[in-house]
């Protein structure tokens, strides 16, 4: 028998099961009660960990140390990976260039004697640079106040008076809203989560 976990990225399991492959068929039982898990109740278990994902991804919630928290924080470095490697096909991608050079990208967690950028890129049709920076366990001030500097440095250290910011968070918020009213140069993006699930049927 062997066992199989349901699990979120937030560390903990959400359901577990026990598999029974001795047969034809494939059996799923739940390792609590024993009872055997059907087709529905599978989807049903991941419809609740993707709506549990999504309203995650919309609170505010000011405990670092708390397991929402965390759990957005690593999604959120999943997605800064997944931007790099997917550049072309994202909507950032369609107006800015990433950063090579001597053949090394070099984009990606940009050094600086501040701190490493997220992401520094370079707007297609001006040249001027564009710092990347992604909402993860900080407040809405702390991220408006990382970029600013960031965009201060590339503006002082590359000499790019036309430097602009972009925040990518999963929520926006009123204390957001209000300070882009004042810094016109920088953009927010949302990102969504969502799953898809296809059946597999062996030939």
């Amino acid at each position: 028998m062997i066992e199989l976990l349901l699990v979120m990225v937030i560390p903990y399991v959400f359901k577990a099961y026990k598999v029974d492959a001795s047969g034809k068929d494939v059996t799923l039982m739940y390792t609590e009660g024993n009872e055997k898990a059907t087709d529905v109740d599978i989807n049903s278990d991941l419809d609740s960990i993707i709506k549990y994902y999504k309203q995650a991804a919309s609170k505010k919630i000011q405990n670092i140390d708390s397991p929402v928290r965390q759990g957005l924080f690593y999604m959120e470095k999943q997605l800064e990976d997944f931007l790099i490697h997917n550049w072309v096909n994202t909507e950032l991608g369609s107006r800015l260039d990433l950063i090579v050079e001597d053949g090394e990208l070099v984009s990606q967690q940009y050094p600086t004697d501040i701190g490493p950028i997220d992401i520094l890129a370079k707007d297609k049709k001006t040249g001027g640079h564009v710092v990347i920076e992604l909402k993860r366990s900080q407040t809405s001030d702390d991220t408006i106040g990382q970029l600013a500097r960031y965009m201060g440095w590339v503006t002082a250290n590359m000499k790019d008076v036309n430097v602009r910011g972009i925040i990518v968070a999963g929520a926006y918020d009123k204390r957001l809203a209000y300070a882009l009213k004042m810094i016109p140069n920088i953009e927010v993006y949302l990102y969504d989560i969502s799953f898809k699930l296809k059946g597999f049927s062996p030939e």
